[in-house]
């Protein structure tokens, strides 16, 4: 894949300010490279889903893989079709499956990595892996399709 371009490196950083959901989860982009997307989810007291044993919610984890996907989605399409003459594309989750492996251990961090798998014609295929430090032992993995659509410009 080709880098991305400079246009599109800065359209990500706009989304992601203002996304108002990315920034109450309090999530932060730690890479993103054509075709793939590494985000942090902090821990922190407000995404616990039950007081009782501090756990994230399943819901913030979700949220994060969904948006690490979508934008390793975007990527991918521009580095996939770098000459295309539609200019720039959004992406919307068609489908998400997120298997749950086992629950995040509380205090720790959360690592989400989006990948593009497949670019076809409008849709796109992407995967996406939850850790809290050793991407062999996984919290969640995500499967998931988007369809490229044209950014409106009014």
């Amino acid at each position: 894949m080709t880098e991305i371009s400079e246009e599109t490196r800065q359209f990500y950083k706009a989304i992601q300010a203002a996304t108002p959901f990315f920034q109450a989860l309090g999530a932060e982009v730690v890479e993103a490279v054509p075709g793939r997307s590494t985000m942090r989810l902090p821990y922190a007291p407000h995404l616990v889903g039950n007081p009782d044993t501090g756990v994230i919610h399943g819901g913030a984890i979700t949220a994060l893989l969904d948006h690490a996907c979508g934008m390793a989605v975007s990527s991918g399409v521009e580095a996939a079709r770098p000459n295309a003459e539609y200019g720039m594309r959004g992406v919307a989750t068609l489908d998400l499956r997120i298997d749950y492996l086992k629950a995040a251990e509380p205090g720790r961090d959360v690592i989400v990595t989006g990948e593009c798998v497949k670019v076809t014609r409008q849709i796109v295929f992407a995967r996406g892996r939850a850790h809290q430090g050793d991407p062999e032992k996984p919290v969640a993995l995500a499967t998931g399709a988007f369809i490229i659509t044209p950014m409106r410009t009014d």
